[in-house]
Formats: C-alpha cells, sequence, structure tokens
C-alpha cells in the first residue's frame, strides 16, 4: 500500500520530496501540497500535476495525507511543524528542526509529547553509510570508540558521529576552531562556474568529547559540491578501523585483514540494466541493497526515498519510528554548540536535555 504524502514548502529541498513522491508511485501518492506564495503553488500543480491548498488546515483536512513533509526554511520550521501537529496530522520534518537551542526547547515542550513527529535525516541511510553500519553491526572492528566526518555540515554531520558511536542524549564537550584558506570554488549547487576563482574558504574543525567516544567534524564551505575536496569518513574501533571503503581488523591471532566495502554498479560497459546501485558487499556478504532498484536513483535521493518508506509505515503504524524528533533535536544542540565553540574559542557543555530525561 502506498503512502498519502504532502508537502509543505516547495523550495529546492522540498522538490526532492516531491519527485520522489511522483516518480516512485508504488511506495508514495503525492496527494497535495502548500507553500507561501501563488506562484510556488502553481509551479508544483504543473510540475508533480498534485493539488495545492492556500493553507496548512487544508492541506490536512482536504487531501488527508498518512505523512506531511515539512520541508521550509530554517526559520520557519519550528512554526510549520508545530501547525501540522495542530492539524493531527504526522510529520517528518526537514532539518534542522529549530535554529536555537530555546527553539528546540520549545518545540519540544510543545508537540515532543505528542509522537507525532520524525526527521528528515538522512545521512545516515546513504547506500556507503548505511553498508559501514552493517560491518560495524557484525562486530568487525569491535566496539566504535572514534567517528572522523568531512563531508557535510553541522547536524548532519553530527547524525552520522552520533550514528556510529550509538551515541544517546548524554552531556557533551564540544571544542572548535575555525580558519580561512584559499581555495578554487569550481562548482556549487547551480553548477559549474564558468570563470572559478580561488576565494577564502571558511574551515570548521570541531572536536566531540560524548559518553560513547570521540568526534572529529572537519567541514570546509561548499564541501558538499566543490569535487576538489576529498569526502572523508573514518570509524575506529577496539579492533580495528573503516576509512572510507577500506576496512581494517583481526579475524584471527596474528592476522591482520585489509578488505573493502565493494558497490556493484549497473550501466558500465556492455550492462544495458540501467545505471544504477544495485548493492554493496563486504567479503562476500551483501552489505546494503537497493531498495528501490530500477529508479535510477542518486544515494541522497535512495536515502531519502527509504526515509520517506520507513516515516510513511510508521505513520500507517506498521512500523517503527525512522528518526524521532529527540534525535533531530539532539543533532542540532550539538552542532550548535559547535558553531558556538567555534564563535568564542571557548569549550562549550551541553547538558541532557528535556527529550534526553524523557527517551532515556
Amino acid at each position: 500500500m502506498s503512502v498519502r504524502i504532502g508537502v509543505v514548502g516547495g523550495a529546492w529541498r522540498a522538490q526532492f520530496f516531491g519527485r520522489l513522491a511522483r516518480d516512485l508511485p508504488e511506495d508514495f501518492e503525492l496527494v497535495g501540497m502548500t507553500a507561501r506564495t501563488p506562484a510556488t503553488r502553481e509551479s508544483w500543480r504543473r510540475t508533480f500535476g498534485c493539488p495545492t491548498h492556500d493553507s496548512v488546515g487544508a492541506l490536512v483536512a482536504q487531501s488527508r495525507p498518512d505523512l506531511v513533509v515539512v520541508a521550509v526554511s530554517h526559520a520557519a520550521n519550528e512554526d510549520v511543524v508545530r501547525e501540522v501537529v495542530d492539524e493531527g496530522a504526522h510529520v517528518l520534518a526537514e532539518t534542522p528542526p529549530a535554529t536555537d537551542v530555546a527553539g528546540l526547547r520549545r518545540l519540544w515542550h510543545d508537540v515532543g509529547a505528542t509522537g507525532r513527529v520524525q526527521v528528515a535525516e538522512q545521512y545516515p541511510l546513504l547506500p556507503g553509510h548505511a553498508a559501514r553500519r552493517w560491518v560495524v553491526e557484525q562486530g568487525t572492528i569491535g566496539e566504535v570508540t572514534q567517528v572522523q566526518v568531512s563531508s557535510t555540515h553541522g547536524y548532519h554531520s553530527v547524525a552520522l558521529i552520533r550514528s556510529f558511536l550509538g551515541a544517546g542524549f548524554g552531556p557533551a564537550t564540544v571544542t572548535a576552531h575555525r580558519h580561512t584558506a584559499p581555495l578554487l570554488d569550481p562548482e556549487d549547487r547551480t553548477g559549474w562556474h564558468v570563470d572559478p576563482q580561488v576565494r577564502e574558504a571558511t574551515t570548521t574543525l570541531a572536536v566531540l568529547d560524548l559518553p560513547e567516544g570521540t568526534g572529529l567534524h572537519d567541514f570546509t564551505d561548499n564541501q558538499w559540491h566543490n569535487r576538489l575536496l576529498h569526502r572523508r569518513i573514518l570509524i575506529r574501533g577496539t579492533r580495528g578501523e573503516i576509512r572510507d571503503d577500506s576496512v581494517l581488523h583481526l579475524p584471527e591471532p596474528e592476522t591482520i585483514v585489509r578488505s573493502s566495502i565493494d558497490r556493484a554498479q549497473l550501466g558500465h560497459d556492455l550492462d544495458l540494466d540501467g545505471y544504477d546501485t544495485s548493492h554493496l558487499t563486504f567479503e562476500g556478504a551483501v552489505a546494503h541493497r537497493n531498495p528501490f532498484l530500477g529508479a535510477r536513483l542518486a544515494d541522497e535521493e535512495i536515502a531519502i526515498a527509504t526515509l520517506m518508506r520507513a516515516a510513511g509505515a510508521w505513520a500507517q503504524d506498521e512500523g517503527e519510528a525512522p528518526y524521532p524528533l529527540a534525535q533531530g533535536l539532539q543533532d542540532q544542540l550539538l552542532a550548535l554548540a559547535i558553531e558556538e565553540s567555534a564563535r568564542t574559542g571557548a569549550a562549550v557543555h551541553t547538558r541532557v536535555e528535556p527529550w534526553g530525561r524523557t527517551v532515556s
């Protein structure tokens, strides 16, 4: 049974959800959307062929979605999530759920007890990260003690660190440093720059001391799109480590093995089955299988669609909560601590917040 999806918002990130809902009809039915401006609503009507509404209340009442995706500006997110919950709907809220610590606490106070909000944190579900988590869960590198992430910013990076460490909601100490250096910037979200220039790029380095282990966050301006910069992840355990797709471990005494996480990619050479990710393997076992094989999705689209499907099952009382609000609030709490420490030069100490006390 497909999940009835409603969308609040119409900009770049909202369009990911709109395209996936439209292009995966066996999983999703895009039943309606609302946005602030009539022009945006009309654009969605033409592009996605879905009904549009001039308010959240009308969207919920008339389209009756199982799940409402809230993909609005960071500043508006908190209020819109609250409004959708007040209308009685289940929510999948784009990140971050609020922009400051006070907003995180307000949102938890107002909607936390309803259990109606999931957060659209897709990064742990990217195929590569999902395969690394499978390797970790097999006990290959023992207990994870340290995670280093250099690929994405703030709360997404924190989500990866917390995910691989299995971190909860305990107190943390965050120490961050920021510096600038010249860097060629050849492309961004809009595409290639016709005449790329060397510009000043800011790098934020942060150490997160968590009860479960240590995280290192390393992000440079526009690192998502600047392919002159490597994306890196290191997951260190008590019996080895994963560096990107390379795994060092000790399967038996006096035997250190270097193995790799390998991707089976369709569409190369004379493979005419379409350009698509099939699965990822480790030492002869499938570590991750693309659940949307045939749709030819990019990794991030696979992750978003996986999260949407899980959130839809949750909204229909047919599955577990995939990324509850408390998790997204904790990610943003630590991301804000990184920003504060980088700005002030002082260590920031977080405490157990109300959502952590409730969940724990």
